[in-house]
């Protein structure tokens, strides 16, 4: 357990003590937009590389709640959305990515799944995160899953921050039709859910994705989905 907190503390540190400090900026700077996201590109995967053999290695002796059957099949039941803001995030035009600002003032920017919400990447793995949480109680799982979730909740608020600053005019028109939060602009009438946009092949893959983890869990995971008992 000591391992794994120390492994949770580099990772923060990486993501909001590197990328979302004014340290990036001077790195920037220094070296250049392209050397700084290979070098943290490097940074991030070795930390991450860390943090998941920590977990791997830490007891799941201490339960803080009983992992139930209806608690199971909330990751079940989710994962499939996350797969697909996943896919959709990867795949497409994305001004929340990096090196992908100037899709920011595109025409129609907020297409396809950015309709749902303008941080796709981010949200999917914060609903891997809390949908794990939730399913297991013990406090490893929770340590591991809750790092990574709350690393991905800042980071949306970082970018936000960060977009406004660089491009005030043509974020505010993007931000204007588009939303953090899942389905919030949808919901208020700035915009449309557009399932044809986010296209059939990419529903397609994000669900054979989907099947592949949910058949190789254990291998990927160590433990099998158990969604009885």
């Amino acid at each position: 357990m000591p391992e794994l907190l120390a492994a949770s503390a580099i990772w923060l540190l990486t993501h909001l003590g590197l990328s979302g400090s004014p340290l990036r900026g001077m790195l920037v700077a220094r070296i250049g937009e392209g050397p700084y996201r290979g070098l943290y590109s490097l940074i991030a995967a070795g930390a991450l590389t860390w943090l998941i053999l920590a977990w791997a290695g830490a007891p799941r002796t201490m339960l803080l709640w009983e992992s139930t059957t209806w608690l199971r099949w909330i990751p079940v039941a989710l994962m499939p959305l996350a797969l697909i803001l996943l896919v959709g995030g990867l795949s497409g035009p994305n001004p929340t990515a990096a090196g992908q600002e100037r899709q920011l003032g595109a025409a129609d920017s907020v297409r396809g799944v950015l309709r749902i919400t303008r941080h796709p990447v981010q949200w999917a793995i914060l609903l891997w995160a809390l949908t794990h949480l939730a399913a297991n109680g013990d406090a490893a799982t929770l340590l591991f899953t809750a790092t990574i979730g709350l690393t991905s909740a800042l980071g949306m608020a970082l970018i936000d921050r960060r977009k406004a600053v660089d491009d005030p005019d043509a974020w505010s028109t993007f931000a204007a039709a588009s939303s953090a939060l899942p389905f919030a602009a949808i919901a208020a009438g700035r915009n449309r859910l557009a399932l044809g946009e986010i296209g059939i092949l990419r529903i397609a893959a994000a669900l054979v994705l989907y099947g592949l983890a949910f058949h190789f869990h254990r291998w990927i995971a160590g433990v099998p989905v158990i969604l009885t008992g």
